[in-house]
């Protein structure tokens, strides 16, 4: 029983030792892309709203590339499942409210 504890420990922290430098670009890359929006931000916010509805307005989405539907899909789908798993958080239940 002592030899599989210690070869669990060894495993464990050889899996944290290997699994360190990811985890540094992971937390590099979140304090990045996971930061509120500043002041300074919402110019360019403004600019990319105003820039959709015109493009909106005048069809020109029909002509992006086949890429660049596939990425905005996918966004679009990430935001989607992210706001069914944030209703799943808050109701504290897959299926229906817990009266």
């Amino acid at each position: 029983m002592a030899k599989v504890v210690g070869s669990l420990v060894s495993l464990t922290q050889s899996s944290i030792k290997a699994a360190m430098p990811q985890l540094r670009i992971i937390q590099r890359y979140a304090m990045v892309e996971m930061v509120p929006p500043t002041p300074k931000d919402i110019p360019a916010i403004r600019a990319g709203i105003s820039k959709l509805i015109t493009s909106a307005k005048t069809g020109a989405y029909k002509n992006i590339t086949t890429r660049d539907a596939l990425l905005n899909t996918l966004v679009a789908i990430e935001v989607y499942c992210w706001f069914f798993v944030g209703e799943c958080i808050g109701k504290r239940h897959i299926v229906g409210y817990d009266v």
